[in-house]
């Protein structure tokens, strides 16, 4: 992978703000986790819940390179480096959803953010959430998204 930037751009066709994604250059890796979530009580635990959450939701899933990224809201997420779909199923909810390996890492990111936050009651933590969130109200995948985190 090379160190050029990378954006996604979505717009809310109601709100002229527009939702940034920018791919983290690998020479920033190592300072993702404490730079994004280091206030957050046990913030070294996110990563291998991520993987152990898509683990659940994706039969096929067998670990993976992950990309970091970040949002222009303050936001932060991880994204498969494979790039193919996911079909993934949630046993808790009964919902399944064939999606792009985007909306496959910010669905184990939103589970993961979610819980964790109920875990820690920290305040840090329900922000990475929303912001997270925001980001994906308006993706275009955003139906299965939210019908897979229901």
């Amino acid at each position: 992978m090379n160190n050029a930037v990378n954006q996604h751009l979505f717009t809310d066709t109601e709100n002229t703000d527009a939702i940034t994604a920018t791919l983290l250059p690998d020479h920033l890796r190592p300072n993702f986790w404490p730079q994004h979530f280091g206030t957050v009580p046990q913030w070294m635990l996110l990563e291998p819940k991520i993987f152990t959450w898509l683990d659940r939701l994706c039969a096929d899933y067998h670990g993976d390179f992950w990309d970091f990224y970040t949002l222009h809201n303050g936001g932060a997420f991880m994204v498969l480096g494979t790039e193919q779909d996911y079909a993934l199923f949630n046993e808790l909810n009964g919902n399944g959803a064939t999606v792009s390996r985007e909306a496959a890492g910010i669905i184990a990111c939103l589970m993961t953010y979610s819980h964790h936050a109920c875990l820690t009651e920290h305040d840090d933590m329900t922000t990475h959430f929303y912001r997270l969130r925001e980001y994906a109200l308006h993706h275009p995948e955003s139906r299965a998204i939210f019908t897979l985190i229901d």
